[in-house]
């Protein structure tokens, strides 16, 4: 069993197309591909029967947190997964998971078994699911994504994100993904992911092709279409 922390500044910009052509071709002077470069999302967020945990993030609290199980492509019962629990605290994004088989994953958050190992980050997870008792999987949301890391600084990252789905018929990881359009196949979501400052040649890059900040959450778009 694999543990990571992240602490970063996430922020998120929708772009049509030519913007993500454009930005993608002029970043690569200082962007290089990550590890997994393009790679298939599949992910369960995990709510109350009522919708409490979106319902609040919709909100817009300074303070909001989510959970998720998340795999890269469509795994089987003995391919790691990750538990994530994800917390914002204004700009600032903390991020903790565990790396897990889909099987244990599935007989922890739904099952109630106990995991099998003992860490600081599963106690977090254990905690957040006794706050929140009633726990159960919400929507299956799936997409691509071209993932960038810094030439000079490793810790920024930029992903695009296109072809965004979502469903709740059948929520498990184990299914090729399927389900409504979360944004229009022309738009593409892209997020910029660092730990320090803004690099003054994204700021020119973004200013140059009229791309802007956004709040945005591909859950709480799903929600949104889900009750209306």
């Amino acid at each position: 069993m694999a543990d990571n922390t992240f602490k970063r500044y996430e922020l998120k910009y929708m772009l049509t197309r030519y913007q993500y052509k454009q930005i993608k071709s002029e970043m690569i002077r200082y962007m290089q591909p990550d590890r997994f470069a393009h790679s298939q999302i599949i992910n369960i967020y995990f709510d109350t029967p009522s919708h409490r945990l979106i319902r609040d993030s919709i909100e817009k609290p300074v303070y909001k947190e989510k959970l998720r199980l998340r795999s890269y492509g469509v795994p089987d019962d003995d391919s790691e997964v990750f538990i994530e629990l994800k917390k914002k605290y204004k700009s600032v994004v903390y991020k903790r998971r565990l790396e897990v088989s889909e099987q244990e994953a599935m007989d922890y958050l739904v099952g109630g078994q106990p995991l099998y190992e003992d860490c600081q980050i599963g106690r977090e997870i254990d905690y957040f699911m006794q706050v929140y008792k009633d726990l159960e999987p919400a929507v299956v949301l799936s997409y691509e994504r071209d993932s960038y890391k810094g030439i000079d600084d490793p810790e920024l990252r930029i992903t695009f994100d296109y072809n965004i789905l979502w469903q709740n018929d059948d929520l498990t990881l184990q299914k090729e993904p399927y389900g409504h359009k979360v944004i229009p196949e022309y738009k593409v979501l892209m997020e910029i992911k660092m730990a320090g400052g803004f690099p003054l040649w994204l700021s020119h890059l973004l200013t140059k092709y009229g791309a802007y900040k956004i709040s945005f959450s591909k859950y709480g778009e799903a929600y949104k279409q889900m009750v209306g």
